[in-house]
């Protein structure tokens, strides 16, 4: 199938955030804690995006905070989609009370919003790069667990699965090998939204205070910080949150491809 324009642009913006994150020491012109220059300068060829509210080259703390984000958000991202891919899997092929009590408390847990249990959670942990990706990764398994429940669910009723089972293959056998790569895309199609998902949550909960830590960067914390430049005219705070927009739209051009195209298919072989 023919990439559409859009999707190459997305794939193309996102190689581009990724490649500055990992060669974030490398391609940041200055450390991103050092203050170089005046309070709130204008862009210039010595800061080509200015500097924040005490003085450091926002490009610098752009790079790293990028480096920061997408490493919080990225394993966030994997951990809740080893956990709740896992257990919607084994919540379909145990059945039963195990699959009605594993579906009642994800239930519960998500009757409550994400950012007030997260809120409550990281105000009373200790906060570190650590935490925020385990209790991100713990709340948004949720969702995953409701999608790939679901998946399963189509799967599981196929003649190879039966099959599977008549000949006495195990529960992780039917779970790794024969619905895991039938439920794969989707999957993939959704961690796209979900990574979006955890950037936003991570500069949100960064924006409160309760997110990565001074003297670290992120993109919710250096709006936080420049946010009362506003009142005097400065666009400091509003580089970052633009940074944030971008991402967020190039991934979603990638993981609407990926939909579209897996539903094509799917049309495809069912005509």
């Amino acid at each position: 199938m023919r990439v559409p324009p859009s999707a190459v642009l997305g794939l193309a913006v996102t190689a581009g955030f990724v490649c500055l994150a990992v060669f974030a020491p490398l391609v940041a012109p200055y450390p991103y804690d050092s203050a170089m220059g005046k309070v709130w300068e204008d862009p210039s060829p010595a800061h080509l995006l200015g500097t924040d509210m005490i003085g450091r080259d926002i490009l610098s703390r752009l790079i790293y905070g990028g480096q920061i984000t997408m490493l919080v958000a990225l394993g966030s991202s994997l951990l809740s989609f080893g956990m709740g891919s896992f257990l919607g899997f084994f919540a379909v092929v145990r059945g039963g009370w195990v699959d009605q009590v594993l579906s009642r408390i994800v239930d519960i847990m998500m009757s409550v919003p994400t950012l007030i249990v997260a809120l409550v959670l990281l105000s009373i942990l200790p906060l570190s790069l650590s935490v925020l990706i385990v209790v991100m990764g713990v709340l948004d398994s949720t969702r995953v667990f409701r999608l790939s429940r679901a998946v399963a669910m189509d799967v599981a009723v196929m003649d190879y699965v039966e099959a599977a089972r008549l000949r006495g293959e195990g529960q992780s056998w039917v779970i790794f090998r024969e619905i895991l790569p039938n439920a794969l895309t989707p999957l993939v199609a959704e961690f796209g939204l979900r990574f979006i998902y955890a950037v936003l949550f991570i500069s949100t909960l960064s924006f409160l205070g309760l997110g990565v830590q001074p003297p670290l960067a992120d993109w919710g914390g250096m709006v936080k910080e420049n946010k009362d430049g506003l009142i005097y005219g400065e666009v400091a705070a509003l580089v970052p949150a633009a940074t944030i927009a971008i991402l967020a739209i190039s991934v979603n051009l990638v993981a609407d491809w990926v939909l579209t195209r897996t539903t094509s298919l799917k049309g495809g072989r069912g005509a």
